[in-house]
């Protein structure tokens, strides 16, 4: 069985723009995608969805995604663009 390839996020969008910086972030962390999840109370399929911006995090999850990447505020997590 061939290795599944990552479905690539469409970054012409902000979502998409989200979902990428998300990934960056976590993989910047030396996080995996389930002890991210794990840190923040979430399924890995939930972070998963997250990253391929399918789905985006509720608000409220914000502080918690914030502090398991080890940012000084959830601004950090939002694209600059």
């Amino acid at each position: 069985m061939a290795p599944r390839t990552r479905k690539e996020v469409d970054t012409s969008t902000y979502g998409g723009r989200f979902a990428a910086r998300l990934r960056m972030l976590r993989e910047k962390a030396g996080l995996s995608v389930e002890d991210f999840a794990e840190s923040v109370e979430v399924k890995p399929i939930t972070v998963y969805t997250w990253e391929l911006g399918t789905r985006a995090p509720n608000i409220a999850d914000l502080p918690e995604i914030a502090e398991a990447l080890k940012l000084s505020g959830i601004r950090l997590l939002f694209p600059n663009k």
